[in-house]
């Protein structure tokens, strides 16, 4: 609970709240260590860190447990990846008791339809509305009533017009919004210019993914600042960098010599370890 009070303020503040999504403890506690003030959870990096070849391959009770384990080791604000509820309307008071067991600040809650079908499709506006009331009074029901509801919306990617696909992330977002999420989460944004409209026309505050390969190049962390965005979140970084950084170890372990992965500091220290373990 004090945790989620703690993310409430750190989202309503006028500092944008930059959130690298971790997928196991330790590049939990590597973000912290890093500064920064929050951690998010990814369920697609779950699922690449566990070798699924999807993220809805993971349900409820193994998220839950990955999860935990994150909010363990760290001691910022974790917000979970709570997909879609894991259900319908009358699966949510249980996914969300089990978040607020194991101390999780926030919960991502999203509207995409999570399938094997090609393409992105979205439930309807007031199913997802629904599940967002009900998750608001669940959490209350389990002791946590500051718990931080972040309602994503996909509706963006459904669409072959951006600017249809932007119309209707607007109007999801503020539903929801209506409905009590704390902010709303806009996902397949690659352009500064939509992040504009969003942040204009969306009445609260607005949450982007950035680092992707969609929007590598398209803007930074300081233009998102400068537009007003509440949350920035990197869902794919860490698990990302330490897929390439082990990968490339590897390569150089084949040649037979590995001297130069010290000479290059491409390993850390015992000392680098050491910091992980610090209070």
């Amino acid at each position: 609970m004090k945790r989620s009070i703690e993310l409430k303020q750190l989202l309503n503040s006028k500092e944008t709240l930059v959130m690298p999504d971790a997928y196991d403890p330790m590049s939990a506690r590597i973000i912290e260590q890093a500064g920064f003030k929050a951690v998010q959870c990814s369920g697609y990096s779950f699922s690449l860190a566990v070798c699924r070849k999807s993220e809805i391959d993971i349900g409820l009770t193994e998220n839950l447990a990955l999860t935990a384990g994150i909010v363990q080791a760290v001691s910022v604000p974790v917000m979970a990846d709570g997909e879609d509820g894991f259900g319908g309307v009358e699966q949510i008071p249980n996914t969300i008791e089990g978040y607020v067991r194991i101390g999780t600040a926030g919960v991502n809650l999203e509207d995409q339809v999570l399938d094997r079908q090609p393409g992105a499709r979205v439930v309807d506006a007031a199913l997802m509305q629904e599940k967002i009331r009900t998750a608001k009074k669940a959490a209350k029901a389990a002791g946590n009533p500051d718990l931080v509801i972040n309602g994503r919306t996909d509706a963006l990617r459904t669409f072959a017009s951006k600017k249809d696909g932007l119309n209707e992330a607007v109007r999801r977002g503020n539903l929801y919004l209506e409905a009590g999420a704390d902010l709303v989460f806009v996902t397949g944004v690659c352009a500064l210019e939509e992040v504009r409209v969003l942040v204009k026309e969306i009445q609260g505050p607005v949450s982007i993914a950035a680092g992707l390969a969609n929007n590598l190049q398209a803007f930074s962390i300081n233009d998102l600042k400068e537009l007003g965005v509440a949350r920035v979140s990197f869902p794919t970084i860490a698990i990302s960098a330490t897929i390439k950084a082990l990968a490339g170890v590897c390569d150089v372990l084949k040649s037979g010599v590995f001297t130069s992965l010290v000479q290059e500091g491409r390993l850390c220290s015992s000392q680098d370890i050491g910091r992980l373990f610090e209070d």
